[in-house]
C-alpha cells in the first residue's frame, strides 16, 4: 500500500527529497571551492598581520640587519607598471576587438582571433624571456618601460577577447537604426557601438589589470627589482610581486613579516578589482537591456 503511493500518488515527495539532496550537494560543492580562497586569505592574513602597517606603504626598505622600514617603492613601481601596460596594451586589445566583432568572418580575423587564444596560454615567463629579447637587450637595460611591455603582453588578449564579446552584445537594432539614417559606419561605431559596450570594455581592462598585478616572472627578466624610488623609466624599478619574492628567500623574520603583509595587501587589491569587474558587468548588462 505504502509502495503503491510512493510509486504513483507519492511521486512529490520522491521529487521534493531528490531536490532537497541536490540543492545540499550544490551548496556543499560551492563550500569547497570557496574553502580554498579563505583558507590562502586566512593564511596570509594570520602571518601578515604583525607586518600591515602605515610604513609599509610608505618607506623605503631598510638595510640588511635593520628592522622596519617598508615597500612604499614597491607599491608606486606596481602602480607605475600597471599604468605603462595600460598605455601600452589596452589601445591594442581594443582595437583589435572592436576589428574582431565587426569583421569577425574573414580568414584573417579567424586567425587573429586563434592566435589571441594561444597567447592567453602561454605562460608568463615565456613572455618575460621575449620582453627581455625585445626591449632589455638592445637597450642593454632593466628597466620600467620592459616590464611593462611585458605586462602589456599579457593584458593585449584578455582586452582583445573581451571587447570583442562586450561589443557583439550590443544589439544589431542599433546598428541598423544608425546607418538607416545615414551615419556613417565608423560614427556609427564610436558614438553607438562603444558608448553601449563600455561597461563590457571597462570590465575587460579591469580583469586583465587584476591578470597582471600579482606576475613575477616577467619582471624578473625585465623590471628586475630596486631598492629605492623610482627616478626614470629607463632604469630598473621595484614591483611588490618582486619584492616578495625576494623577501621571502630571505633568512630574516622582519622580512617575512613585511612579505607576508605586502602578499595579503597585494591579494586585497585584486580582490576588490575582481568585485569591481562583477559590478560593472551588471550595470552594463542593464544598460544594453
Amino acid at each position: 500500500m505504502a509502495s503503491s503511493a510512493f510509486n504513483t500518488g507519492g511521486s512529490l515527495p520522491r521529487r521534493q527529497f531528490i531536490n532537497r539532496v541536490m540543492g545540499a550537494l550544490l551548496c556543499l560543492s560551492a563550500a569547497v571551492a570557496l574553502t580554498p580562497l579563505l583558507l590562502v586569505i586566512g593564511f596570509i592574513l594570520a602571518n601578515g598581520i604583525s607586518g600591515i602597517n602605515l610604513d609599509l606603504l610608505t618607506k623605503l626598505p631598510k638595510p640588511v640587519g635593520e628592522l622596519g622600514g617598508g615597500m612604499g617603492n614597491a607599491f608606486l613601481g606596481t602602480a607605475i607598471l600597471i599604468a605603462l601596460a595600460s598605455l601600452f596594451g589596452v589601445p591594442i586589445g581594443v582595437l583589435a576587438g572592436i576589428y574582431l566583432s565587426e569583421f569577425g568572418n574573414t580568414g584573417f580575423a579567424r586567425i587573429l582571433r586563434f592566435l589571441t587564444d594561444v597567447l592567453t596560454g602561454v605562460p608568463s615567463i615565456i613572455i618575460g624571456i621575449v620582453a627581455y629579447t625585445l626591449v632589455v637587450v638592445p637597450t642593454h637595460s632593466f628597466s620600467a618601460v620592459a616590464g611593462g611591455v611585458a605586462l602589456a603582453i599579457i593584458m593585449i588578449p584578455v582586452v582583445t577577447r573581451t571587447t570583442e564579446e562586450a561589443l557583439r552584445r550590443v544589439p544589431n537594432a542599433l546598428r541598423e537604426a544608425s546607418l538607416g539614417l545615414g551615419v556613417h559606419e565608423w560614427k556609427t561605431m564610436m558614438y553607438i557601438v562603444l558608448p553601449a559596450g563600455l561597461g563590457g570594455i571597462v570590465t575587460g581592462v579591469m580583469l586583465a589589470i587584476a591578470r597582471i598585478s600579482g606576475e613575477t616572472a616577467p619582471l624578473l627578466f625585465t623590471a628586475f627589482g630596486s631598492r629605492f624610488w623610482q627616478d626614470g623609466l629607463g632604469n630598473p624599478i621595484a614591483a611588490v610581486p618582486l619584492q616578495v619574492y625576494k623577501y621571502a628567500l630571505a633568512p630574516y623574520k622582519d622580512w617575512h613579516d613585511q612579505a607576508w603583509a605586502a602578499a595579503f595587501i597585494l591579494m586585497m587589491l585584486i580582490l576588490i578589482l575582481n568585485v569591481g569587474v562583477r559590478v560593472v558587468t551588471r550595470s552594463g548588462f542593464q544598460k544594453i537591456r
